[in-house]
């Protein structure tokens, strides 16, 4: 009995350490990936949505947006794709928010695509490269906070996009903040890695609801 009570405890010892050391590499990587940007030439500018108010972006939100206005301008590409639906009570959609604020900064509408169902990185990413793959367009950079960047070039690639992170650099996030995010990421990457990027964002609505649920009893 105390040969398997030393074995159970030896063998869950090791996984523990493993665990921790695929989690720290994990971490590593999602910090490397928020220095980089891999800006280049490309079909089409996705930006990640965020909170809006009463059709006015976030100051998340506008960064993102003031980042991707410059990759057009600077002729980057010659199509940005807003993304984010209506989060309950709101009037206006992130997209709705976002390509108006777009307009301020000499984007044309004409060259602006919207993606107004998602709720989270995954379904609006997901809605996006459906519309996008439809016109023959899989070559794209994707526009979050740098926190962002390691996560959702894997799931442009388990979309079949060929996506390349351009964060911006003017985001409010930092400090303790960036941080707890940065740590978020880190799970959500381990996990998606594992089960796939779908199945991760299923099991965090799955989360999100038990909260809300526990929250409101």
């Amino acid at each position: 009995m105390k040969r398997l009570l030393k074995l159970a405890i030896r063998v869950f010892l090791l996984l523990a350490a493993l665990l921790f050391a695929y989690l720290a590499v994990t971490f590593v990587q999602v910090w490397m990936a928020s220095r980089r940007d891999e800006a280049r030439e490309v079909q089409a500018i996705v930006v990640f949505g965020a909170a809006q108010y009463n059709g006015r972006p976030s100051s998340v939100l506008k960064a993102r947006l003031d980042h991707a206005a410059a990759l057009f301008h600077q002729g980057y590409s010659p199509v940005v794709v807003v993304t984010g639906g209506r989060q309950p009570g709101d009037r206006f959609t992130e997209a709705t928010a976002s390509a108006d604020y777009l307009h301020t900064k000499g984007v044309p509408d004409g060259d602006i695509l919207r993606e107004v169902s998602g709720h989270s990185s995954w379904q609006s990413l997901a809605s996006a490269a459906a519309f996008l793959k439809a016109r023959h367009i899989t070559h794209v950079l994707l526009v979050s906070d740098p926190f962002h960047s390691l996560r959702i070039t894997a799931m442009a690639s388990e979309l079949g996009l060929d996506g390349h992170a351009s964060p911006t650099r003017t985001s409010p996030i930092g400090g303790f903040t960036g941080a707890y995010y940065m740590g978020r990421e880190t799970v959500a990457v381990a996990v998606g890695r594992i089960v796939g990027f779908r199945r991760e964002a299923g099991v965090k609505k799955v989360v999100s609801r038990v909260r809300a649920a526990s929250a409101a009893g």
